[in-house]
């Protein structure tokens, strides 16, 4: 007991005060793109030619952050005159819709179903289902379980059993072979329950997006209520979405 008091007072306190307190991010992270309305239509098809995830639309001028994967080429090659990249973690959506963007997403909070709010605002239980992940997101969704996240701490957990959870949080393109298992945890969750996708390759198919063999689109099996886009989501980008569209 006494080792447990000394290292508590040699550790302090670790956990971070977010969302009380701003969190400012490495300046090397790329968040919430912001595009340059006034950028010439030969430009955005260049920037479009090398977008490995044809994620943006040269017509309208916009990016698809549900099948961006934040690797920056476009930024570099319009060297800022196309798109920046903030340092704006926020980049959560309620509707698919709202990931095709020039950088100004609508607010979260006013796009969550207040009948979610009633009945998880106190406590969420979430099954976590990698769906042929390569484990990026499963990794940084781990991290919220940390002493600095301390994700427990606003009534959130992810749970073992999908019996005892309020909904699923899927990451991965979800693979033929993950498809059956998918539906099945799905099933299994009691109504009302609700569906996350997390990460381009849930929403979109993420870099493999066509293949043959995995599904690509969570939305093809299920209704989603909430889309975490990243290639991985900073675990910021999904403390925010889950404190804003359920809390």
């Amino acid at each position: 007991m006494l080792k447990i008091i000394k290292n508590k007072l040699e550790q302090g306190y670790r956990t971070s005060k977010y969302p009380k307190t701003p969190i400012t991010l490495n300046k090397r992270y790329r968040g919430v793109p912001q595009i340059k309305k006034n950028c010439s239509a030969a430009l955005i098809s260049k920037c479009a030619d090398v977008c490995p995830q044809d994620a943006i639309d040269v017509e309208h001028g916009l990016i698809d952050l549900g099948r961006c994967v934040f690797c920056g080429q476009c930024e570099t090659l319009s060297k800022g005159d196309f798109v920046t990249f903030t340092q704006n973690f926020e980049l959560a959506a309620a509707k698919r819709e709202h990931l095709l963007t020039d950088g100004n997403l609508p607010r979260l909070a006013d796009n969550a179903k207040a009948h979610f709010k009633k009945l998880f605002g106190r406590s969420l239980q979430l099954r976590q289902v990698s769906a042929a992940g390569c484990n990026a997101c499963e990794a940084d969704t781990n991290v919220l379980n940390t002493p600095f996240f301390d994700l427990s701490r606003f009534g959130i957990q992810f749970v073992a059993s999908p019996r005892h959870a309020d909904g699923i949080h899927v990451t991965g393109p979800i693979s033929i072979n993950m498809r059956a298992a998918l539906l099945t945890t799905y099933e299994a969750v009691p109504a009302p329950k609700v569906v996350i996708a997390s990460g381009s390759c849930a929403i979109s198919g993420g870099p493999f997006r066509g293949s043959p063999e995995v599904v690509g689109d969570l939305e093809k099996l299920l209704p989603v209520d909430l889309f975490i886009p990243g290639c991985p989501p900073h675990p910021l980008t999904t403390l925010h979405a889950l404190l804003n569209y359920f809390k």
